[in-house]
């Protein structure tokens, strides 16, 4: 009989067919296993986790005009939906305003076109922001979202030291796995600085940053490199507040972290119980936090765009529900899932309601919410998570020696180190050594898809163009300019932006002026390329 190949996971850990007690110990031993809420948080970090606190439901969700996103987002709610995870269109994340010539034909196209506070009000109009908590997938230009963000709390009467939510606000990420930067990378960490030392002083239940591990693993990364990288530019976060004067447990409960699930559903699990358990170390051991909050890694787990196939795209619907049950049995505390035609297009309603009754299915019928961490104890689950931390320490380690994150990303190496994952995965794709239903298995010779289309509206930009031209021409224009005049002084003197921007958009000048003054002082980034 033909002996079969070694098991071996994406990020190169080998596995055994049979596992005991000597493979657990072989591996570094059952002491960081703990409980449910205590340190090292390997089991989560609520001791009763869904019996007592089930996971947040956060559909990612964004299009066209805010009164487009308004709608889809009072759908969502309306079907069980208990967060909303904001989609920005492509020129509101590169800090551009929609009447701008380099927007053309992007507006609204790929998420919400916002230009003002006015369209932040009109998109969470009669939404509870107190019941419900909101994510802003924003990064380049966070700066001004989240601050229309406090802008419209405040306004409705919210008092927004109380105010909960996460805005992406990872721009190393961006550099690494997107793209959506704007200025050169030491400016933005300060700007990512200067978001965490203000909601520290102002909003302190909101999270400055949801550190996203998720975009560097669509782009290329292993399943360990991007638990490593994600703890890497958190790390590099904490060490600019730090350099600013603050207390890591003045700030560090704010961060939060963004990931992803496709593929080996065992490899998921020991990623994030690893990573739990490594972060807890960090915070504990490198920065003396005592906080048990800042030890703890909070998290959306979301089911990844990059599982998903154009071919047979039904076959997602069934993918999405095994990365809801990694995301649950990983111990998330958000949970959110692509939409099975998400390969195609932005989710139709449909869409978006399988995946949201995916999650409630998991929650209410097959028991995820019974115990705590099932899994623990398994030797299989035990032996691979050490497996697993020892390669995040690996990976970790060696960006040190070659600099650190920030030197990594400037210089261009870690980029390049994805870019070269991404390729030799590809090759094993096709050739077959990554198993993909429909790709490379059980393939189809002639699809129907069924897949509807979501349309893209050249008349909604025109309104959106006009809407923003009413707000310019209502406004008080003098004021504004002396507003951004504060801006371009802060960012000048290396003051904290913040309340310079808050006051700004709160007298409705545009994403593009507070992104384009914040130009003049620190340009914008130039993309290093190697090969």
């Amino acid at each position: 009989m033909k002996e079969k190949p070694p098991v071996v996971w994406e990020s190169g850990i080998e596995i055994d067919a049979v596992y005991g007690p000597k493979e657990v110990e072989r591996s570094g031993g059952s002491d960081g296993i703990g409980r449910p809420g205590e340190y090292p948080y390997t089991r989560g970090i609520h001791p009763g986790m869904y019996r007592t606190r089930p996971w947040t439901m956060r559909q990612y969700s964004g299009f066209g005009t805010a009164a487009e996103t308004h709608e889809r987002f009072l759908y969502l709610i309306k079907h069980g939906q208990t967060g909303l995870n904001v989609a920005f269109d492509l020129p509101t994340q590169c800090g551009l305003d929609s009447d701008d010539p380099m927007a053309e034909g992007e507006v609204g196209r790929v998420g919400m076109a916002v230009d003002t506070l006015s369209d932040m009000e009109e998109a969470f109009a009669d939404i509870d922001l107190n019941a419900i908590t909101v994510s802003l997938t924003i990064n380049g230009a966070a700066a001004p979202i989240m601050a229309m963000y406090f802008a419209m709390a405040r306004k409705r009467g919210y008092d927004i030291a109380t105010l909960r939510g996460t805005a992406q606000n990872d721009i190393l990420k961006e550099f690494i796995g997107r793209g959506t930067w704007i200025f050169p990378v030491e400016d933005s960490i300060r700007l990512v600085g200067d978001t965490i030392e203000f909601c520290a002083h102002e909003v302190p239940k909101y999270s400055a940053v949801s550190v996203c591990g998720y975009h560097i693993r669509e782009s290329g990364a292993n399943a360990a490199q991007e638990m490593a990288y994600g703890l890497a530019i958190a790390k590099a976060y904490i060490d600019h507040t730090l350099a600013r004067g603050l207390d890591i447990d003045d700030f560090a409960r704010g961060l939060s972290f963004n990931f992803d699930i496709f593929g080996n559903l065992w490899e998921q699990v020991a990623k994030f119980r690893a990573g739990r358990r490594l972060w807890a170390k960090i915070l504990r051991e490198q920065y003396g936090a005592k906080n048990p909050k800042s030890m703890q890694l909070r998290m959306i787990a979301g089911g990844g765009g990059k599982g998903l196939t154009v071919q047979q795209p039904l076959n997602n619907i069934v993918r999405g529900a095994y990365y809801a049950l990694a995301s649950a049995l990983s111990g998330t505390q958000t949970m959110a899932l692509c939409s099975y035609d998400e390969a195609y297009t932005i989710p139709s309603e449909e869409a978006a309601r399988i995946s949201l009754r995916t999650m409630q299915i998991l929650m209410d019928e097959i028991g995820l919410c019974d115990t705590v961490d099932p899994l623990a104890g398994s030797y299989f689950v035990e032996s691979t998570t050490n497996a697993m931390e020892e390669k995040i320490v690996e990976i970790m380690d060696d960006l040190d020696a070659q600099g650190g994150i920030v030197q990594g990303v400037s210089s261009g190496i870690v980029q390049a180190e994805v870019n070269r994952q991404a390729y030799l995965q590809e090759q094993r794709v096709q050739a077959g050594e990554i198993p993909k239903i429909g790709v490379n298995r059980f393939v189809e010779e002639e699809e129907e898809r069924e897949v509807e289309f979501h349309p893209y509206s050249e008349q909604e930009a025109v309104k959106q163009i006009a809407r923003l031209d009413a707000v310019r021409a209502r406004r008080d224009g003098p004021q504004v300019e002396t507003l951004l005049a504060e801006v371009r002084a802060a960012a000048s003197e290396k003051r904290n932006v913040m309340p310079a921007i808050l006051d700004a958009v709160e007298a409705y000048a545009t994403v593009g002026e507070v992104c384009g003054v914040l130009k003049e002082v620190y340009g914008t980034y130039r993309e290093p390329v190697r090969f």
